[in-house]
């Protein structure tokens, strides 16, 4: 790769890893790990190198004022000795952001920067880019990085910038979304783990078009579920390139006649752009169905128990209008409560016991969800504030004024994170 090379790819791997570090702390981490590669991987490099460095920077990350990302587990893996160490600060991570918070600057401020110093632009660039989006795959994280200071590089000294920009701006658009659409699915991936995920979009594409069968949407959440697992952590860039224009194609050819919605967002010009219109879709309104019953105990304890759950999963989601962070949650953890019947020594019994009392809790969990999301996908947000105050009066006769005005806002807050279709699971779950 060469020293550039490296050096870049280094402030995107670290920068993605440790978001919670400041800007001089990775650079410090970066600057250490880019001198030690070049003293250690050269030709005629002593044998002993690599592993006496590596221990001198595990050691002084032990030291309370290093220079580096501070991180929660740092204080366990000082306790610890040698090649045990260093393991185990290599295995450190930060929690990803899961609300970006990278806001572009306007073109004069970009090329004032840029001018006034290209390197230290570029480096401030990828940290504040890998931070935010760092949950898109390294390569991906990589090659937008590159491909947006390469166009700040040619715009910046052209003789008209702002057309350039424009110019310039279409080009990566396409990279531009696949990678902010990649953090957003490989987030939700890697906090899910793949069963969860699965679970997860069968919910949303049930919520989305409920009108649609089973078989429509089961195998969509499968597929979608595969590239992710396969795309996440994949040292290729072209995975995701690759395999989500794919899975738009499919999308369109099982929802597009089943809902007007879905053949609108399948009208749109590039796959990206009909995959960034489906995955934005709230959820539909629900039908006039009769109530889902649980499965008994024959159909979890049976062999079919899988399809089963799923079936159940379906028809609960498409007749509950609740975002999927919340349905998902309690979802889990009925299923699971209902498959450790089948371990018992009379599965009937235990089912007949459990059944009713599992039966509450979700309906209690639901109509919560349905409490604290009312109206809030059906208005803008000023009326929805209007609405949420209304009836938090109605119910807390009570309260003073500032009490009302505090909990609106708490309330308000908690719904523009946590009630749209695809609100962020760890911030939402705690």
């Amino acid at each position: 790769m060469g020293k550039d090379d490296f050096r870049s790819l280094s402030m995107v791997l670290y920068s993605r890893k440790f978001p919670s570090g400041t800007f001089e702390q990775i650079r410090h981490l970066v600057n250490e790990v880019v001198s030690l590669t070049e003293d250690c991987c050269t030709e005629g490099a002593d044998p002993d190198c690599y592993d006496t460095r590596t221990s001198a920077l595990s050691a002084r990350s032990c030291d309370s004022d290093a220079p580096y990302p501070v991180h929660p587990g740092t204080t366990e893996c000082c306790t610890r000795e040698g090649l045990e160490r260093k393991l185990c600060m290599a295995a450190l991570k930060h929690q990803p952001e899961e609300f970006p918070t990278y806001a572009e600057s306007t073109n004069d401020e970009i090329c004032e920067a840029f001018r006034k110093d290209p390197k230290g632009f570029a480096e401030q660039f990828m940290y504040e880019y890998s931070k935010n989006y760092g949950q898109a795959p390294l390569l991906l994280l990589v090659g937008y990085t590159k491909s947006y200071l390469s166009m700040v590089g040619s715009c910046c000294t052209s003789s008209a910038p702002t057309v350039c920009f424009l110019k310039e701006r279409l080009q990566i658009k396409h990279l531009s979304l696949l990678t902010t659409m990649s953090n957003r699915l490989c987030s939700q991936h890697v906090a899910y783990g793949k069963e969860k995920s699965r679970l997860s979009h069968l919910i949303k594409l049930a919520q989305k078009v409920p009108t649609a069968d089973l078989k429509d949407i089961l195998p969509l959440a499968e597929d979608v579920t595969t590239i992710l697992s396969k795309c996440c952590e994949s040292t290729t860039e072209e995975c995701m390139a690759k395999e989500l224009p794919e899975h738009t194609v499919k999308i369109c050819d099982n929802l597009s006649t089943k809902d007007s919605k879905f053949r609108d967002c399948c009208q749109e010009k590039t796959p990206m752009d009909i995959f960034v219109c489906i995955y934005f879709m709230p959820a539909a309104q629900t039908p006039e169905l009769p109530e889902v019953e649980l499965p008994t105990d024959k159909d979890v304890c049976g062999k079919h128990s899988t399809k089963v759950m799923d079936q159940y999963t379906f028809e609960l989601s498409r007749r509950t209008h609740i975002p999927e962070v919340f349905l998902s949650k309690i979802l889990m953890t009925t299923l699971k409560s209902l498959s450790e019947c089948c371990h018992s020594e009379d599965s009937t019994a235990c089912f007949n016991a459990k059944g009713p009392e599992l039966k509450r809790e979700l309906s209690s969990f639901i109509g919560k969800g349905q409490e604290l999301c009312a109206d809030y996908s059906e208005n803008t947000f000023t009326e929805y504030k209007k609405k949420l105050a209304e009836r938090l009066r109605e119910k807390l006769l009570d309260a003073s004024d500032t009490e009302l005005e505090e909990l609106v806002n708490k309330r308000s807050d908690f719904a523009t994170k946590c009630c749209s279709i695809n609100s962020p699971p760890l911030y939402c779950d705690s």
